[in-house]
């Protein structure tokens, strides 16, 4: 097996938390590599700007995905280095607490409430009014942080082993974390830090509203598995003979394949109506009336 085939085989069957980082990464790789062809012909064109959140919003009127493509781009390789790592290593204790549908639901709506916050500041407040239409927003950051907080508002308690600090409570990761982003909306990076609270207070409400038995992450869940429906191929039933069966066995085995056929197709007449059948489930219909 290659090593695309292993990536493959990894990706389907992996969590949702190893394809959320297989799809940041290959973003970014795949962004970093038109970037060079790009380069190369000595042309400005490039496609961030076509997918990162732009902070005016007659720019955001003609590019409306942004609001969703901007939570997976990355540019910066150290940009997409500590998104993935604490998205790997905080997603991990969500998942000990949570599910893999929660996980991504958290990941999505930080993402948008992150990508509401930059815009609503950035057009209401007077300090943005001559940055505004060349200011735009990228990365997981936000949706990263949605992920912290709920674990630190559901486990406080949670101890995790921080690099050159040693054992931490989530809580204190969380508080601090809160208070850096707080003081860098006064930064270079006023746009992401204002993402962050747009996360981190996603995270609290989600939280929050899931001790009273409501889930936010439904309505994420929901509209997934009804485009996975869309994109996933309907399966066309095949009816087979495979001549006289030879014994008892085998003829009880094939009477009760086409049982489960015509079952199949009578429990979908029952449910869409005759007209929903395909060609070929009308054939066996026919068939098996006479």
């Amino acid at each position: 097996m290659s090593i695309i085939d292993e990536i493959k085989e990894s990706f389907k069957k992996g969590s949702v938390l190893t394809r959320l980082i297989y799809v940041n990464i290959a973003v970014f790789l795949f962004i970093r590599i038109i970037n060079v062809f790009f380069f190369l012909l000595d042309q400005d064109f490039s496609l961030v700007s076509w997918l990162a959140l732009p902070a005016d919003i007659h720019q955001l009127a003609y590019k409306p995905w942004t609001l969703v493509t901007y939570m997976f781009l990355h540019f910066d390789f150290f940009h997409i280095l500590f998104n993935v790592l604490w998205l790997y290593w905080l997603g991990k204790i969500f998942l000990f607490y949570f599910t893999e549908k929660q996980l991504l639901g958290v990941y999505i709506l930080g993402g948008l409430a992150g990508g509401l916050f930059f815009l609503a500041a950035y057009n209401l407040f007077p300090a943005f009014t001559d940055i505004v239409v060349f200011s735009r927003l990228l990365g997981a950051s936000a949706s990263v942080i949605a992920i912290v907080i709920a674990v630190a508002m559901w486990a406080p308690n949670h101890t995790i082993n921080l690099m050159f600090i040693g054992p931490v409570k989530m809580k204190y990761v969380a508080l601090v974390s809160i208070a850096m982003y707080v003081i860098g909306i006064a930064s270079s990076n006023s746009g992401g830090n204002i993402a962050h609270i747009g996360g981190t207070l996603l995270g609290v409400i989600f939280v929050l509203q899931y001790r009273k038995n409501k889930d936010l992450t439904n309505i994420v869940s929901t509209v997934v598995d009804q485009g996975a429906k869309i994109f996933t191929p309907k399966q066309r039933i095949k009816v087979t003979y495979k001549g006289k069966p030879t014994d008892d066995i085998e003829y009880n085995r094939q009477r009760n394949l086409k049982q489960e056929e015509i079952n199949h197709v009578l429990e979908k007449i029952s449910k869409s109506g005759y007209d929903s059948l395909t060609k070929e489930e009308k054939e066996l219909l026919f068939k098996m009336g006479k």
